[in-house]
């Protein structure tokens, strides 16, 4: 676990390294991102055990709508895995104000023990401050198509001095996540980079959670 951290830790320091000293080279639709935060969090489900973890992507957008992207980060919810590597793409835009969002994603989890890779197709709309947005299982090992999914609503605005306040309630419909039905909530504030937040599902003896983490994005 340690050797794994520390090179995913010196992989992102030598991203961002290139990163920094690779301008001539840019790429119109070409972006990075490198975050840290102390407690991984997804659906508000945890991932490494309340443990820190650090992560990052690069990412392709074109301007037909088009984007592809890859991540990583540090995760141990299973046997023997020590970390997560996403595979993405998909075809975002707005029509009218109204913007949507087609994709599909791949978890995988080359290390661990057993077989939890697993894929989902998502899609997503936002209007003004409001976002909807749901995913359905594709493929899993051991479960078919759309035996699980996911259905979530955002609220995100402006306080004050570019502080951003973002309310988040989502509900895993079936088993395949949790291993049963469960409701998350959380609430978030973020600035410059720096996100604050409280995290609670209603799973039996689930305390609520805070997370804190810290990320930059980077054009190449």
């Amino acid at each position: 676990m340690k050797k794994s951290l520390l090179a995913i830790c010196f992989s992102c320091s030598m991203l961002t390294t290139f990163l920094f000293s690779s301008n001539l080279y840019a790429v119109e639709g070409l972006s990075a991102n490198v975050a840290v935060t102390n407690n991984y969090l997804w659906r508000g489900l945890e991932q490494t055990n309340g443990k820190s973890a650090i992560s990052g992507g690069i990412d392709y957008a074109s301007d037909s709508g088009f984007y592809a992207g890859t991540w990583v980060s540090n995760a141990d919810w299973a046997p023997e895995m020590s970390y997560e590597l996403d595979f993405y793409g998909g075809f975002a835009g707005e029509i009218n104000g109204l913007g949507y969002d087609l994709g599909v994603i791949y978890y995988a989890y080359p290390d661990s023990r057993d077989d939890v890779d697993f894929s989902e197709i998502s899609a997503s709309i936002s209007y003004g401050v409001f976002s909807l947005s749901y995913a359905v299982l594709a493929e899993a090992e051991g479960a078919d198509f759309a035996d699980d999914s996911y259905i979530a609503g955002d609220v995100s605005f402006e306080l004050a001095s570019e502080i951003g306040l973002t309310l988040h309630i989502g509900t895993g419909t079936d088993e395949f996540y949790a291993g049963e039905s469960f409701i998350d909530y959380s609430a978030s504030l973020s600035k410059s980079g720096f996100t604050f937040g409280v995290s609670k599902t209603d799973l039996s003896d689930d305390d609520m959670r805070v997370f804190i983490s810290y990320g930059i994005d980077i054009d190449l």
